[in-house]
């Protein structure tokens, strides 16, 4: 009798398109330059930034930013905020934009559909790349949390504009708004929600069904795979997060199991397919 594992990946799991597109504009000047500026990690995700690093992708901050003159700097898929482009001018540095248009969309409605008394809440990650170039839209005026418990200690006008960061969970931004409007707020809410991101939910339910094991690939700082990875869980008890093969456990397995793998909008196919020839070796 054969003790087969059957492993199979989730085919609607990996990058999506803005990720995609940022990382073949990168590949596209590294091979013609050999080198390239990029601000912040490229995708949340060790094992990508480490294949990029080594073909000469320089990841650097914004203080290091601000030394560079004359430069190439690509944007990544969370956008910047107004500053870094001011900043591009100043310094004459050649900026490649790789901001998700979904993130460009969501920015331009921050910036162009409210007057300047109007309150705007986001709904995102503290400090996280795309919520530090939403708030830029406003001045820094936004009010960010990641958490409703965080707004019980600020005054909130009776009337404000809720957004949310794209990556989040579409049920838990319904979920504040109704919240926020039990409490006798008037909320103006725009969801915008990527539909890329919110309709793996679904996928993701469909597919963690069909397993007895499932092991969700991402970069720890993933703020969609942390959300994707809650799905699995909540619909497989069976789940397991790893960020590369070497946290692999061969005891999670049994012989015969049936074991899915699936990732986040930041998980390379490339790394998903090593995790699935490492459990087949078990």
């Amino acid at each position: 009798m054969s003790n087969n594992l059957q492993v199979t990946i989730d085919k609607s799991s990996g990058f999506c398109f803005g990720v995609v597109y940022a990382i073949e504009m990168a590949e596209d000047i590294l091979d013609s330059e050999g080198y390239l500026y990029c601000l912040g990690d490229i995708v949340h995700n060790d094992e990508e930034v480490e294949r990029l690093t080594d073909r000469g992708l320089k990841i650097i901050d914004h203080e290091v930013l601000k030394t560079l003159k004359n430069e190439k700097v690509l944007i990544r898929a969370h956008g910047e905020a107004p500053s870094t482009y001011q900043l591009a001018l100043e310094n004459n540095l050649t900026l490649i934009d790789a901001s998700c248009p979904v993130v460009l969309k969501l920015q331009n409605r921050i910036k162009n559909s409210h007057d300047d008394n109007e309150q705007i809440l986001i709904f995102g990650k503290h400090g996280h790349a795309e919520v530090i170039g939403l708030q830029g839209q406003t001045d820094g005026k936004a009010i960010v949390f990641q958490d409703l418990a965080e707004l019980d200690h600020i005054e909130l006008p009776s009337k404000f504009t809720l957004y949310s960061q794209t990556t989040k969970s579409t049920d838990k931004f319904y979920h504040i708004k109704d919240e926020l409007l039990g409490r006798g707020y008037e909320v103006k809410a725009n969801d915008t929600i990527c539909r890329q991101v919110s309709n793996r939910y679904e996928e993701l339910e469909n597919f963690v069904s069909h397993y007895d094991k499932i092991v969700f690939v991402s970069g720890k700082k993933s703020s969609n795979g942390k959300v994707l990875y809650d799905v699995c869980k909540k619909y497989n008890d069976h789940s397991y997060f790893v960020s590369n093969v070497e946290e692999l456990e061969q005891s999670w397995f049994n012989a015969n199991d049936k074991v899915g793998i699936c990732g986040a909008t930041s998980t390379p196919m490339w790394l998903m397919e090593k995790v699935k020839a490492a459990i087949e070796t078990f």
